[in-house]
């Protein structure tokens, strides 16, 4: 795995939907209009029964990139790869998962909370980093104390952050882009009001 795969994922656009998806047969949809509306980067996470499924399914839709988030073991890797999940997402990191992450190439984003978490991702080799769960963690002032040691780490902080939070984030110099829980709302997915929510997003901007 290089760094620049996973930099170049955070920097496709400002947003990175975060979904947790019941139902297989919405995955289509769902990504359809996430990508029309200017978000091609997927995270599903493996929070239901279905989302092994889903990875598979968004993979069918042209220009989307879909990857696995609440990878919590090389168990959950393997399986999120097997479905193709093209990038990995956690909402932690032990060495064990990240041995494993790095030996496969996959690029992954651990989830990271204080120093030492980003100092053992920096000890396997990792420069991008997840800040979760970002706002209860201390937001954006814990973020800019916790990144001032580490000039070489990058940020998707993801947890609480809103469309109207999110340009405050995106400011910070270590931030490359956020992770958005709401942009899909719960039930049979409304494509038009996704796809408006995916393009107020995309609108979003680094200043």
């Amino acid at each position: 795995m290089t760094i620049s795969a996973i930099d170049q994922l955070m920097r496709t656009a400002p947003v990175i939907p975060v979904l947790v998806i019941e139902d297989a047969a919405h995955a289509v949809p769902i990504a359809e209009a996430l990508v029309a509306g200017g978000l091609p980067v997927l995270e599903v996470t493996l929070r239901t029964k279905a989302a092994l499924d889903v990875i598979r399914a968004m993979k069918t839709v042209p220009g989307a990139i879909v990857g696995a988030g609440t990878v919590l073991n090389p168990a959950d890797l393997d399986a999120a790869i097997g479905a193709g999940a093209e990038f990995i997402v956690s909402p932690g990191l032990t060495e064990r998962l990240g041995l494993a992450a790095v030996a496969c190439g996959v690029p992954f984003l651990p989830g990271t909370a204080n120093a030492g978490d980003i100092m053992l991702g920096m000890d396997l080799g990792l420069r991008r980093f997840k800040f979760f769960p970002a706002e209860a963690s201390g937001g954006i002032a814990a973020l800019k104390a916790i990144a001032a040691p580490f000039g070489e780490a990058r940020f998707c902080p993801t947890g609480g952050i809103t469309q109207a939070t999110a340009p405050n984030w995106l400011g910070l110099d270590a931030v490359l882009c956020v992770g958005g829980s709401w942009l899909v709302g719960k039930g049979a997915p409304d494509k038009a009001a996704i796809e408006n929510a995916a393009r107020a997003a995309a609108a979003l901007a680094k200043t």
